[in-house]
């Protein structure tokens, strides 16, 4: 491994991207080169060779900034999961690879789907490092673990069928209702890939704080083990709940068959958080393969969401394979809180068995 000083000129005329907002860039002071095996949140320098499906990096300030061939970015290496875009792995070493997200992921593109076009090439310069040659990775600035030790506030999951359901349109029109009403909203992202775009949109529907994994140390949760994200949501939940909020609002990325979104939703650590879920989905069919899922694990649904409520039809068809309620987005804003009132009136029957500092996480759900 060979390790160079890096100017800063150079550091602070590079496009920095959205995955990396949380670091302290006064940390960086060297480049690291040569036989190097990246590493899950490690961050690079890289060079644009040549533009493809993403022309744009998202910045830390959420701009969508247009990249030249030649340019220099600042990204991560990460895994990804998109079935409408990307699937993508963490090469072997630092040879060209591609940029498989426009939040800032570096990663080598194994299959894509047909409306894509080729990913943005980009050759990597180096890893970052501090001062002594140490790699810097996103997990140095996650989120200390809290102190908390109260009950949690009331929680509502958001899952769904499938990456580009409605997911975060419907947890952003829920949020936005329980905020009309006078509530204070956390959120969060809890699995996915990193990108702006999810926490812009919640933060605008009103909620006071929103955090997502990257916040966690991890710049999406492709790959990442039950343990992992089992821990992720343990952490967002303790600082949203830290905050002082009345409710929290969890958007689960992608669907129910996505191997760690499955896993999370179907231990008992997520069964012990969540008190009541969303589902949304863009078919009857859905509707009915979902709830039939979730029931399977004790969840309590307590509405059916998303596309589906684009299509009166459609939605009707939900209605009758389900026999839950349908709520289209100016429901979830005018009903928010009458939805509340279902889970706490659950609640109250069925009282949470644990509080919410003493989530066991089971040997057997630690498993990867």
């Amino acid at each position: 491994m060979n390790i160079s000083e890096l100017e800063s000129e150079r550091l602070t005329q590079a496009k920095i991207s959205f995955t990396t907002r949380h670091v302290d860039f006064q940390a960086i002071a060297t480049l690291l080169s040569g036989d190097i095996k990246p590493e899950c949140g490690d961050l690079l320098l890289a060079r644009v060779d040549q533009t493809g499906q993403h022309e744009r990096l998202e910045l830390c300030d959420g701009r969508k900034a247009i990249m030249f061939p030649g340019d220099e970015v600042i990204i991560c290496y990460g895994n990804r999961y998109a079935p409408d875009q990307f699937e993508a792995e963490i090469p072997e070493d630092l040879s060209p690879c591609h940029l498989a997200a426009a939040g800032g992921i570096a990663a080598k593109v194994l299959s894509q789907h047909t409306k894509m076009k080729p990913p943005t090439a980009i050759t990597p310069i180096g890893l970052l490092g501090d001062k002594q040659g140490k790699r810097i990775n996103l997990a140095d600035w996650a989120l200390p673990a809290t102190s908390y030790i109260g009950q949690h506030p009331y929680t509502i999951a958001v899952v769904g069928t499938s990456m580009n359901s409605g997911k975060t349109t419907t947890a952003a029109n829920l949020i936005r209702g329980l905020v009309n009403s006078g509530m204070k909203v956390g959120a969060a992202k809890v699995t996915g890939t990193g990108a702006g775009g999810d926490i812009w949109l919640m933060r605008d529907a009103g909620a006071s704080l929103v955090l997502d994994f990257t916040c966690a140390g991890f710049p999406s949760t492709y790959r990442a083990t039950l343990k992992q994200v089992q821990g992720i949501l343990d952490l967002l939940t303790n600082h949203l709940a830290a905050e002082g909020v009345d409710v929290i609002v969890l958007e689960v990325a992608d669907g129910l068959y996505q191997e760690e979104t499955s896993a999370l939703v179907s231990s008992l650590a997520f069964r012990n958080t969540v008190d009541g879920v969303l589902f949304a989905t863009g078919s009857a069919l859905g509707a009915a393969a979902g709830m039939e899922w979730l029931q399977r694990y004790q969840l309590p649904v307590l509405v059916i969401s998303g596309l589906v409520t684009a299509s009166p039809l459609a939605a009707r068809e939900a209605q009758k394979a389900t026999a839950l309620p349908i709520f289209d987005l100016q429901m979830l804003r005018e009903q928010a809180v009458d939805l509340l009132q279902r889970v706490k009136a659950a609640k109250a029957v069925v009282p949470s068995p644990r509080p919410f500092s003493d989530l066991v996480l089971t040997k057997q759900l630690s498993t990867t």
